[in-house]
Formats: structure tokens, sequence, C-alpha cells
């Protein structure tokens, strides 16, 4: 496996009058920008992947991510999260629990 860990990022666009509202106008690409840089200061680019990803049907929950191969969902996550999630879960092992939706695992 060429990867440890492959980071999704919900980016998916709406119309703004879209009841399900979207990932990237609540700040998904720059949650996306904020795992890169993480993961490169780290120096983790070799082990860790972040990627952009369209829908993930998680809009009520976004801005949303998926952690590969645990399969392991986030939710609500913010900027001030990133780094949490790449200590915690990405180089430890333990999901962020209070990031996470169980519901969709």
């Amino acid at each position: 496996m060429r990867f440890r860990h492959h980071v999704f990022v919900c980016e998916n666009r709406r119309p703004p009058d879209d009841p399900r509202g979207c990932c990237a106008a609540k700040g998904s690409e720059e949650i996306r920008a904020a795992l890169k840089d993480e993961i490169a200061r780290r120096g983790l680019k070799k082990q860790i992947r972040a990627n952009a990803a369209g829908c993930l049907d998680a809009c009520a929950h976004g801005p949303s991510i998926v952690v590969y191969p645990e399969g392991v969902w986030y939710g609500g996550v913010r900027v001030e999260d990133v780094a949490e999630i790449v200590e915690s879960h990405l180089v430890n092992g333990v999901p962020v629990e209070r990031l996470r939706l169980r519901d969709l695992e």
C-alpha cells in the first residue's frame, strides 16, 4: 500500500439557496489546505494523502471528512481541528471522538 491513510475532504458546491447546504461554503477547501500543510510540516507526505472529494452525502454534518482505510467519518470539522485529527488519528491511531459521525460508519 502506497499510503497509510487517505483523507477525503468534501468540497462539493451547491447553489446558495439549496436547503442541504454544501461543505465548500462551510470552509472545506481551507480545511483540506490546512490538512495538506500539517501533513507536510510533519514530514508525512509519503504516508498520508489528503484529497478533495465530491459530495460525500453528509451535507447536514459538513464540512465532512472520511479517513480510509478505517472508514472513520468526521463532521463539523473546522480548520482549528486539523492538528488534532492529524496527531490523534493519523499519527497515533486514535479517532477524534468529539467530531466522529458514527451513524455514517
